[in-house]
């Protein structure tokens, strides 16, 4: 029986780009199911996605945490991989990497883009930000991540029964890797290509980087 994975995609108006990421992804490795979580896109998002055979879910709440939970909880399979529909992480290494996760016993896998990362794929206003918000992680946490903002995981669905998540904006990408981690489970970060995003880059540097140093501070000490 091939072990069923579920691969869970946030989008919002990722037209230019969800139709390919989705071809991109195997399927012959495994029973994958593609989960697309979308934000009300005002664009064709949904209609390519689901011409390319993904389920789409439609959260109308704001925030990229709330998109993952909303994903989590429609997700079948016994191993979860997320990624981003703008085509910035590899897919095409999901079955490496869920191999990696069952031969190694690990409970979650983190992907780390520095070591890899291609020119251009990340402005020097967001490495430093990234810089930053990694040392705060570890910093506060006593943790020992190198990429605490990365948005590529795949992990054992079993693992969300036993962790505390509370954001429901962009800090929810540092927060499962504190909460794994402290919790105990076997977690690994590995190296990934990143590639330059297709589409508007929706991130805002400093917003988002401060309203995620704030809420590392807070959950340090309980505020959260």
């Amino acid at each position: 029986m091939k072990l069923r994975v579920s691969v869970v995609i946030p989008t919002l108006n990722e037209a230019a780009s969800i139709g390919k990421v989705i071809d991109s992804i195997p399927r012959d490795f495994a029973d994958v199911e593609i989960l697309i979580v979308d934000g009300n896109s005002v664009d064709a998002t949904r209609e390519i996605a689901k011409k390319k055979g993904a389920k789409v879910i439609i959260e109308p709440r704001k925030g990229y945490g709330r998109a993952y939970k909303t994903g989590f909880q429609f997700a079948t399979g016994d191993v979860i991989v997320t990624m981003d529909g703008d085509g910035t992480y590899p897919a095409e290494k999901i079955p490496e990497l869920v191999e990696m996760l069952e031969r190694e016993n690990l409970d979650f896998i983190s992907c780390e883009r520095f070591s890899m990362m291609e020119k251009g794929a990340m402005s020097f206003t967001h490495k430093l930000g990234n810089f930053i918000l990694t040392k705060a992680a570890n910093v506060l946490f006593g943790v020992k991540l190198r990429d605490s903002q990365s948005g590529m995981w795949v992990f054992r669905k079993k693992v969300l029964e036993e962790i505390d998540l509370t954001a429901d904006g962009m800090p929810f990408s540092e927060e499962i890797k504190i909460e794994v981690i402290k919790k105990g489970f076997r977690f690994r970060e590995v190296p990934i290509p990143y590639r330059e995003r297709v589409g508007e880059v929706k991130l805002n540097t400093w917003r988002d980087g401060w309203r995620n140093l704030v809420f590392l501070i807070k959950k340090r000490f309980g505020r959260v």
